[in-house]
């Protein structure tokens, strides 16, 4: 793979990021508030806020109903590709691994250590076997 794809702190080529969308995503620069958002396993909500700031990138999620109308952060490197005919954002995490992590704080959403305890619970979570293949994700 590309050298440039190397990860800030000496993490490999292809290594997650929590903070970086993908380039294969196909996020670009799109205006993805309002989106709704697809895990592995169904939808989990709309986009509230998207952030496309370098090496800080984020979704907030309104998940409605599904988790008693909370909010929930996910940061950028989870998203695996964007539709933008049907406004869909699909996740590469399963509705439980979401409801699991740290909760959001709209007031501590900045916060480095609350940043560096959500990029860790899904930097764990991250598998570089796509989940539709043998052997599945790391949960």
């Amino acid at each position: 793979m590309d050298p440039q794809g190397a990860v800030a702190g000496g993490a490999p080529a292809g290594g997650f990021d929590p903070w970086r969308y993908r380039d294969e995503s196909g996020v670009t620069d799109a205006d993805l508030t309002g989106y709704k958002v697809e895990a592995l396993d169904g939808s989990i909500g709309k986009i509230d806020k998207a952030s496309h700031s370098v090496d800080d990138s984020y979704l907030v999620v309104d998940t409605g109903p599904w988790i008693f109308g909370k909010k929930v952060m996910l940061p950028a490197g989870t998203v695996d590709r964007v539709d933008h005919d049907d406004q869909k954002v699909y996740v590469d995490r399963d509705k439980d691994q979401i409801k699991a992590a740290p909760e959001y704080d709209e007031s501590s959403h900045s916060d480095p250590t609350y940043r560096e305890q959500l990029g860790g619970y899904y930097g764990e979570r991250h598998s570089a076997t796509p989940p539709n293949s043998a052997g599945g994700a790391i949960l």
